[in-house]
């Protein structure tokens, strides 16, 4: 028999009052729509490490990390991956011989200028039910659940 905490479990009217679970669900979401519209090759952590670059060419990898909010670890396979699919150019750092500095390759840039159309999409297709102060209000919400940039 079913208890009432398993009924609310299968219930998504239930699970609405938890954000994290709305959170969850939402990037479930998105993750579907980027592999439909962007790539099944390059994650969007790629693809935001690729505009991270262009937009700061000669960040370290520790730098890119902390951008990106991930750990050291993924940091450091997210960059091999980047550098053996030839997207990243990874150099000595001149100020800290223990650190890389990173630079797109010409076919890093070519591919986000390929892909930016795409995530542009992904953007409308997630917030599609969302006018325009709904789309800067939940942005602000987000941000506002994340930690403060250090």
């Amino acid at each position: 028999m079913a208890t009432k905490s398993d009924k609310a479990a299968g219930n998504p009217e239930a699970l609405a009052k938890f954000t994290g679970s709305l959170v969850r669900r939402a990037q479930q979401r998105h993750v579907a729509v980027w592999l439909s519209e962007v790539s099944a090759e390059i994650t969007s952590v790629q693809y935001a490490a690729l505009e991270i670059l262009l937009e700061k060419p000669g960040i370290n990898q520790r730098q890119l990390g902390d951008d990106l909010d991930v750990d050291r670890s993924t940091i450091a396979d997210l960059v091999a991956r980047m550098v053996r699919n030839g997207l990243v150019r990874r150099s000595d750092d001149p100020l800290d011989k223990r650190s890389y500095v990173l630079f797109l390759t010409a076919a890093g840039k070519k591919q986000l200028a390929i892909l930016r159309p795409r995530v542009e999409e992904v953007e409308h297709i997630l917030t599609a039910r969302l006018n325009v102060s709904e789309r800067l209000e939940l942005r602000r919400l987000l941000l506002a659940l994340l930690p403060p940039l250090e």
